[in-house]
């Protein structure tokens, strides 16, 4: 008796699959099979990256970070080349452990999460303040001045490129520590939990993650009131 649906020995299929050969169709094998990973390139001379390491640009116009390779970020850095649309990140990491922003002013923020960031966006010739979220990064409507009024705490406010560099905020056990980072590590940091988010509090794996983020900024960071940054 012959089982339905079954392959006779002598058929293509499963004389393919003895042989160590995918059996179903080749037409069939394209859709099925995951696509390839797409090719990373610079976004303005469009060489590519292949995988390697590389400088992110803020395209102020857009308000969007852009993949650079070596050579265009040295180009543009410091020089907001090309009409002044881009800016390279620079790569400086600041710490203020003297800072005076405590949980009273942090509660001024009214930020529902415990990590924020703030930097001036020349377009809109404002500070703008975002925090993570399971959708991304979210804008606070809080007034500029009581933002004004938690960042005088720490001179580290002071020395912010704009579009470029960002004031990481981050409550934690009862204290707030604060940063002056790249721009685009916080924007790596609302990805990280944007996809590690469950539940109402982000879940544990999202707070590990966090705590290893974090970790990572204070091995790099220099004590502003020592470096003479």
């Amino acid at each position: 008796m012959r089982t339905v649906g079954a392959a006779h020995p002598g058929t293509p299929a499963l004389g393919a699959a003895r042989a160590g050969r995918d059996p179903r169709p080749r037409g069939l094998r394209r859709f099925l099979a995951p696509p390839p990973p797409r090719e990373e390139r610079c976004e303005l001379c469009a060489v590519p990256l292949a995988g390697e390491r590389h400088r992110h640009l803020v395209d102020t116009e857009k308000r969007a970070l852009a993949c650079a390779c070596g050579p265009c970020a040295q180009l543009l850095d410091g020089s907001g080349g090309a009409g002044g649309r881009f800016r390279a990140v620079p790569g400086r990491y600041l710490s203020d452990p003297g800072h005076g922003i405590d949980e009273q002013a942090w509660e001024q923020l009214r930020i529902p999460v415990g990590v924020a960031f703030f930097f001036r966006n020349s377009a809109l010739d404002r500070l703008v303040a975002l925090y993570p979220s399971p959708a991304g990064a979210t804008e606070s409507e809080l007034d500029p001045a009581s933002w004004q009024t938690v960042l005088a705490g720490s001179p580290l406010a002071g020395l912010l490129e704009p579009d470029v560099e960002a004031l990481l905020l981050r409550r934690h056990e009862g204290t707030v520590e604060c940063f002056l980072v790249p721009v685009d590590i916080c924007y790596e940091l609302v990805g990280r939990m944007r996809l590690r988010w469950q539940g109402f509090d982000g879940g544990a794996e999202a707070r590990a993650d966090l705590d290893a983020f974090f970790a990572h900024v204070r091995d790099r960071a220099r004590d502003v009131r020592g470096s003479g940054s």
